[in-house]
């Protein structure tokens, strides 16, 4: 045994172990008071990355839960502004039905109810303008994708909130084939033959019937005209006319290949080919070609961008060509309606039968993207979008045929019997715009916001819980360490003041 005065080894190893319990004691003491068990990146490197990683991520999902709230709450004061809008449209449909009852009413009736549609119009308008969410304006446009076109009969349809905003340049529109309608010419003339027989047209479409049959007192046009008043009280959305030959024609309304009927004559060659046979119209064809050089899918007159399109997503245009689709059948006289379709291109007429190869451009459509979206997830691009209409009048039953000329439901007119029953129409059409976006915002709240905040509910409470684990500190098993700790540094404490009186055995030796 050595004794030795300048180094005190036990006394050395003695104060390691005491800073070492004490050093354990204070993290004990650390992780008591806050609670967490690891305070600092160096108590666990990789635990720390997985953890922090999970508090962004769940002050994400927090702000996202909120955000959903807020759209909730934004979506339900839209349908609350517009449901005020569809009662004041069922007024006024109300009222056209009132001033349409033209054999009871007089014209002091028929102001007062204009008075009072010119009213709810006003009213419609200055809901649309003033209809609010904070400071951002709901019903007036301003949050919902629109457009614009260049060129004869060209018209804009609709767009999502897929669809690329155009700028200043436009999309190009090229036609490759035009949109025709479903028809059926006879191969021979109704004769005067045919009529003093009794010659029996038929024509069938979405399982209703209107037929005729002839008499002696009839001529060609009459047998036509009355076969048209048939069909229109049949409510068969077809036109019938004699070609120059005096042949009968039968055309669809509208134009595209999903509009069938069948026709049949008693006469072979009078509508159908063979003696009483019910034979099945040409179909027509549906509008093709290319928006911004991409593709689409034409249906009747209308042409959508292909879904996943770099920038025509969603966007709809109608070339009209020569008539629109669902035009009205004449008030009074069966006019020839089987003029060629097709588009001016300088002297020539371009159709069907004569277009380019490659296409001809019609003019350009122009998107402004205005359709809002909301973030309501806790990453990034984690978007919803949505569109809501515009519900001025004025953008409420636009481009819809109309004997009375209404360009929009801001110009109906009930002073008339026909501007009544314009103004019915339109009315409907205005109802169902409102009720498709009143839908539309439904939908969206019930099945993407409210099934989105259920979802990220449940995915944050996961992340805490998961979050609590790695880095929430065990209270009772921090408690033991923390007394085993206390235990050991006050046994350190004591063990270092045994080693400091080591040294004093020296003194003896001297003694």
């Amino acid at each position: 045994m050595t004794f030795r005065v300048n180094h005190n080894i036990q006394a050395l190893n003695a104060h390691r172990a005491l800073q070492t319990n004490h050093t354990s004691l204070a993290r004990n003491l650390e992780k008591l008071s806050s609670g967490v068990k690891i305070n600092r990146a160096s108590e666990g490197p990789a635990a720390f990355m997985i953890s922090e990683h999970m508090r962004s991520q769940i002050v994400g999902l927090n702000q996202a839960i909120d955000n959903s709230e807020t759209a909730v709450s934004m979506i339900q004061t839209t349908d609350a502004n517009m449901s005020e809008v569809a009662n004041l449209l069922n007024r006024m449909r109300q009222l056209a039905i009132h001033a349409a009852n033209e054999g009871t009413n007089d014209s002091a009736a028929l102001q007062a109810d204009q008075a009072e549609v010119d009213n709810i119009l006003g009213t419609i308008h200055s809901i649309s303008k003033q209809a609010q969410f904070g400071n951002r304006k709901l019903l007036d446009g301003s949050m919902e994708t629109t457009g614009a076109t260049t060129g004869n009969n060209l018209e804009f349809v609709g767009a999502s909130l897929s669809t690329g905003d155009s700028r200043e340049d436009g999309f190009d529109v090229k036609l490759t084939q035009l949109a025709t309608r479903t028809e059926v010419t006879g191969t021979a003339a109704l004769t005067q033959e045919n009529i003093n027989a009794g010659e029996t047209l038929t024509v069938i479409e979405n399982g209703k019937l209107a037929e005729y049959t002839s008499n002696r007192d009839d001529t060609s046009d009459t047998v036509v005209k009355n076969l048209q008043a048939e069909i229109n009280r049949q409510g068969l959305k077809l036109d019938v006319s004699l070609d120059a030959g005096g042949r009968v024609n039968v055309i669809h309304r509208d134009y595209g290949s999903e509009h069938r009927f069948q026709v049949s004559s008693t006469s072979a060659g009078i509508l159908s080919k063979e003696a009483g046979n019910v034979e099945v119209a040409k179909l027509g064809l549906d509008i093709k070609g290319t928006i911004n050089g991409e593709s689409t899918t034409g249906l009747g007159q209308v042409l959508t961008g292909v879904k996943g399109a770099k920038c025509i997503d969603g966007l709809s245009i109608r070339y009209y060509g020569d008539g629109k689709e669902g035009f009205l059948p004449p008030l009074c006289e069966v006019n020839d309606l089987t003029t060629e379709e097709g588009v001016e291109a300088g002297p020539e007429k371009v159709t069907n039968d004569n277009m380019p190869e490659d296409g001809v451009s019609i003019g350009r459509v122009y998107v402004t993207q205005n359709g809002t979206k909301f973030h309501i997830g806790g990453n990034k691009y984690q978007t919803v979008g949505l569109s809501i209409k515009n519900l001025n009048p004025e953008y409420l039953s636009m481009n819809l045929p109309n004997y009375s000329g209404f360009e929009n439901l801001a110009d109906v007119d009930l002073t008339t019997h026909q501007g009544a029953q314009d103004t019915l129409m339109l009315v409907d059409a205005a109802i169902d715009k409102v009720l498709e976006n009143r839908g539309e915002l439904g939908a969206f709240q019930k099945n993407t916001l409210e099934s989105n905040l259920s979802n990220i509910r449940i995915a944050n409470e996961n992340l805490i819980s998961s979050e609590s684990i790695i880095r929430d500190t065990d209270m009772a098993k921090e408690m033991a360490s923390f007394t085993r700790n206390q235990i050991m540094s006050q046994s350190s404490n004591a063990m270092l003041a045994q080693a400091n009186q080591i040294p004093e055995n020296v003194l003896q030796l001297i003694a």
